[in-house]
């Protein structure tokens, strides 16, 4: 069974970690195993704690000791359980239906971790619709603006969903399942506020120590990207085109620019391709264009390239040095394909912008 919508942990050392007591019963009806078990799920697996008999009528009851505060999960199969936020002397009781445990189920003694599932099975709820949307258009490409528009809705109102149960949990450690829905690059001021808020209300917890070790690496370096934030002027540079002659991003003032980053040899950079040339044909005369910098090593290969994927635009450029290009460092580009849109005025609209988000972006400057 997959495992999407659990919430997976990645455990500390768990030895400056204050062991806890717990008691967590109750009885779960239509199980289709004998044992219950007290685990955390990781991203390597199962760790198993406690377990305890199951009655024939399904009651349970699971007593001892776990190595700290932190989120556990009920294992009632080998593929199926249920999230739990487990300190000292908790007493919980759990009561539910095996065969859909998820849905049916009343958590008693722990009113975060009822919120915590109650937030994760809407976000079941939302991933099913945007798996859905995502298979028809494998089948039916022609069809991504019909598609778009009609998620779009579904989106907005999954964010309200997720904006109120953030507003409602504050400081809660129920908040942890929020951080899969959180775009870090676009959305990194609401990052920051969950993470504060989980530190706030679960410090100590080997997740949250984790998570706050992974914060402190992506501030540092959101920090350092900062100098491209939008509405801040993109910094010139000048790059030598296939024939010799100098270009400079400057000499494209005037026009809506998309500075992309990319290679002969960077596989989703070609795959991305066909959306950029298909976006400059249906822009051109509107004032939009593309500045293409590759991180090749050889001219071969990146004039290749261009001709093979009909990049029709005139603007190429490469100092042939690979990732020491002068441009990607001056961008700090430390991945590709990587792409900063530009104004007509020279300043930064976004970055990493692809697919969809470059299409939809582009409808709201130019009006279609």
């Amino acid at each position: 069974m997959k495992k999407l919508l659990t919430v997976s942990l990645l455990l500390c050392s768990l030895i400056s970690f204050a062991q806890i007591q717990v008691t967590v019963g109750g009885n779960i009806f239509n199980l289709k195993t004998d044992t219950i078990i007290l685990a955390q799920y990781t991203q390597q697996g199962y760790v198993d704690y406690i377990k305890s008999p199951v009655s024939k009528k399904g009651d349970f009851k699971l007593t001892g000791k776990l190595p700290a505060k932190d989120y556990y999960v009920l294992r009632i199969s080998p593929n199926e359980h249920l999230n739990l936020i487990l300190k000292d002397g908790a007493d919980i009781k759990v009561y539910g239906d095996g065969k859909n445990i998820n849905y049916f189920n009343n958590i008693i003694g722990s009113d975060e971790s009822s919120h915590m599932n109650a937030f994760i099975n809407d976000l079941r709820v939302f991933n099913s619709k945007k798996d859905s949307a995502n298979a028809y258009l494998q089948k039916f490409p022609d069809q991504l603006d019909a598609v778009n528009q009609s998620f779009s809705q579904i989106f907005y109102e999954f964010n309200a969903v997720r904006q109120r149960f953030i507003a409602e949990n504050p400081n809660s450690p129920a908040l942890i399942p929020t951080l899969q829905t959180i775009d870090v690059q676009k959305e990194f001021a609401i990052y920051e506020s969950v993470v504060n808020q989980l530190v706030a209300g679960f410090d100590g917890s080997p997740t949250i120590e984790q998570l706050k070790a992974n914060f402190a690496q992506l501030k540092a370096q959101n920090q350092a990207n900062e100098f491209l934030a939008p509405g801040k002027m993109a910094p010139d540079f000048s790059q030598a085109m296939a024939d010799g002659k100098m270009l400079k991003l400057s000499d494209l003032k005037g026009k809506v620019v998309l500075l992309d980053f990319w290679a002969s040899w960077c596989g989703p950079c070609r795959k991305e391709n066909p959306n950029v040339v298909n976006l400059y044909k249906k822009y051109e005369k509107d004032g939009f264009t593309v500045l293409s910098v590759s991180l090749d090593q050889k001219k071969e290969p990146w004039l290749a390239a261009i001709e093979k994927d009909g990049l029709v635009w005139p603007n190429h450029v490469s100092d042939l040095k690979f990732w020491s290009n002068e441009a990607a460092l001056l961008y700090k580009v430390t991945g590709i394909p990587f792409t900063v849109l530009i104004d007509k005025e020279g300043k930064i609209i976004n970055t990493k912008l692809r697919g969809p988000d470059l299409e939809n972006t582009l409808k709201s400057i130019f009006g279609h």
